[in-house]
């Protein structure tokens, strides 16, 4: 069995904002998946299915986002699975809006949901890295985050959750690499905006 995790705040209030992106995967996951229905379970809701030749297990921990852990570590006792089983979806500062990456391991990189799973099951599980951008201001930092996604960016971001749930049975299965190219395929990341030449046209010379 995998286990699959979304990061996120429980409640209405948080649906939109940027640090609820792994939420959002999840949800789409069980969507269009055909995964059975929510129920309560392990400090969260769980949902069960299969994704790819894997039987995988959705979590949405319930507890808010810097108490994550509890929620995981229940579900991997219980389940008695391996750091290899388990993969966190979650938003990420440090990746461009528009992009995905994959990593296994590593610091947590001011998230208190990746924090908290660190502490109660080790750092090496892998994560599924939701860029969301960074404001550029360390003290919007927070108001970034925990904010909503603007109205402009939202046709991007339902292309971004749709692409990783389409190319999630292929990350089930322990390709990563596949699932990666397969997001791309289907939402191709964001051109960077250059930037126009200066001028170096030089003035005619008038004579004054």
């Amino acid at each position: 069995m995998r286990l699959f995790v979304g990061l996120g705040n429980p409640g209405r209030e948080y649906a939109l904002h940027r640090h609820n992106a792994g939420f959002m995967a999840i949800d789409a996951i069980a969507a269009d998946h055909g995964f059975g229905g929510w129920r309560q379970k392990f400090q969260g809701v769980v949902a069960e299915g299969r994704l790819g030749s894997q039987k995988v297990l959705l979590l949405k921990p319930a507890t808010f986002m810097n108490r994550s852990g509890q929620a995981v570590a229940e579900a991997v006792r219980f389940h008695k699975l391996d750091l290899d089983d388990v993969t966190v979806f979650h938003d990420e500062l440090d990746v461009a809006f528009g992009k995905v990456k994959v990593k296994t391991g590593g610091g947590h990189a001011g998230n208190n949901g990746i924090r908290s799973i660190a502490q109660h099951i080790t750092p090496e599980f892998q994560r599924v890295r939701i860029g969301i951008g960074h404001p550029g201001d360390k003290s919007k930092v927070t108001g970034h985050v925990l904010g909503a996604f603007a109205k402009t960016e939202l046709p991007l971001l339902a292309q971004i959750i749709d692409a990783i749930s389409h190319a999630a049975p292929g990350l089930a299965d322990g390709d990563a690499p596949g699932f990666l190219s397969d997001v791309a395929m289907k939402c191709p990341p964001p051109k960077p905006t250059k930037k126009p030449k200066p001028d170096t046209t030089e003035e005619p010379d008038d004579g004054i």
